[in-house]
């Protein structure tokens, strides 16, 4: 079975070509255009989809010799993300379902950052999965591939908006993430202390952590104009040891609740050293399975939504022409 897939939620245009769960082809274009501005500019994402999308489709068929009479199904992200940059997604794959008489499904752009994992190894069930982006830090419940229960989320500020504008303050380009964890690989992480935010149940809460890290900066830069530069390394090493430590409290909690050893991580943040090192101590120490995704998968891309469209296409869970796209869509 053959499905074609487009994810163009926020910043990247990609498109995916999957034989059943196998990726024949994978296209991404990622927009630098948002460096300058520090973050995604909404209409200029929108603008670059629409540009890039057709070509990279040509070129994907091309590289394959590939007729689009021969796909089965037809998949593209629905939501949540920017609500112009998913109608350019959305409604270019529908037409292409349209003009080849097939079936259209839309795609949970989380859902697929969660099942990205299977492109490494099968998921056992159940587990529990923590969904690391730069728009959710969420922990769910994972009985089955359709079977997804929330159990916790940020109630404000997501991990990786938390690392951008921690970033930024520091003069770090966006997205800054990458660049804190690799700096960050240099420096004492017990060289400033930061308060780890409390929350009750499974939820967590970064603004405060981030309010904290900008006063530590502006405190000092007043008395010191090169605190940073002097501190670079530290600051990013403290500050990602206390915004990875929030969420790795909540998941050691979630795993006595619910008795369960068996932890998914997916998103863009699953890339992140300082996580994927306690996961891997925790693994040896206290012997926990743990499912990663690959480092090429883990930032948006066409290929997740394909996985979860080859699922969804394998129980004939269609959708339907009429399907809207939805800023923020929750996994039902």
């Amino acid at each position: 079975m053959l499905v074609f897939a487009a994810e163009t939620s926020c910043d990247e245009t990609s498109i995916c070509l999957m034989e059943n769960s196998s990726i024949v082809e994978h296209i991404t274009f990622s927009q630098e255009i948002h460096k300058i501005h520090g973050g995604v500019v909404p209409e200029l994402a929108s603008r670059s989809h629409l540009e890039k999308i057709q070509i990279m489709t040509n070129e994907l068929f091309s590289r394959k010799n590939i007729d689009p009479n021969e796909i089965d199904v037809f998949s593209a992200t629905c939501g949540p993300g920017l609500i112009g940059s998913l109608l350019v997604g959305s409604t270019f794959t529908k037409s292409l379902a349209i003009s080849f008489q097939k079936p259209f499904i839309p795609i949970n752009h989380l859902e697929g950052h969660i099942l990205s994992t299977s492109f490494n190894s099968d998921i056992k069930f159940p587990s529990l999965v923590l969904l690391l982006t730069g728009g959710h830090t969420q922990v769910y419940l994972m009985k089955d591939e359709r079977n997804i229960e929330l159990l916790g989320q940020s109630i404000d500020d997501a991990i990786g908006e938390a690392f951008d504008k921690c970033g930024k303050i520091m003069g770090l380009n966006y997205p800054a993430g990458p660049e804190i964890d690799q700096l960050a690989r240099e420096g004492d992480p017990d060289e400033f202390d930061f308060p780890i935010p409390k929350v009750e149940g499974l939820d967590v809460s970064y603004s405060g952590l981030k309010t904290a890290f900008i006063n530590l900066i502006h405190k000092n830069q007043s008395k010191n104009p090169n605190f940073i530069d002097e501190n670079l390394n530290d600051l990013c090493a403290s500050i990602q040891k206390s915004l990875v430590t929030v969420i790795m409290n909540k998941i050691s909690l979630a795993k006595e609740k619910y008795n369960l050893k068996r932890v998914v991580l997916g998103g863009g943040v699953a890339a992140n050293s300082e996580v994927r090192r306690i996961l891997d101590e925790k693994a040896k120490q206290e012997q926990w399975e743990v499912f990663l995704p690959p480092f090429q998968y883990t930032t948006d891309n066409a290929a997740m939504i394909g996985i979860v469209g080859y699922l969804k296409l394998m129980v004939k869970k269609w959708g339907t022409m009429n399907q809207s796209v939805s800023a923020r869509l929750s996994i039902s």
